[in-house]
């Protein structure tokens, strides 16, 4: 799958780069390199969290659902961006990148005063916690 994302506004350190291609890593379902259309070297790996954490339900507010164009939850594409490191994997929780999965429309939203850890360790699928403990997950 490979998909055109625009940002509404540039994600957080990548100003002022809007634009970016979505591919689908091969032989991983659910894993992404978010890539600039511009600026070929910057690069984010992200995860679908319906795959890897099926538990995730961030709240959007009403204001980012109408600048997205969501007619309702089964459109929005849920992303968080993973960052590997030496003794494994933590994704960011509390900045998921929601897509209108029709048109391509995007922001990363910082999910204020919903107790999401920005470094979330990632486990296996079959051994993943509830999104209850990621809760209480923090760093």
């Amino acid at each position: 799958m490979t998909a055109t994302l625009s940002f509404l506004s540039p994600p957080p350190g990548l100003a002022p780069l809007t634009d970016f291609q979505l591919r689908e890593i091969t032989g991983a379902a659910g894993l992404f390199a978010l890539q600039s259309a511009v600026d070929l070297h910057t690069r984010l790996f992200v995860l679908d969290a319906s795959v890897y954490l099926p538990d995730y339900a961030p709240v959007i507010s009403d204001e980012h659902a109408r600048a997205l164009d969501l007619a309702g939850p089964d459109q929005a594409m849920v992303l968080v961006v993973t960052n590997p490191g030496e003794t494994g994997t933590t994704v960011n929780l509390m900045a998921p990148i929601v897509v209108n999965a029709d048109t391509g429309r995007c922001a990363q939203i910082i999910l204020d005063g919903q107790d999401w850890p920005l470094r979330a360790e990632l486990t296996p699928r079959a051994e993943a916690p509830s999104a209850a403990q990621h809760n209480t997950a923090r760093e």
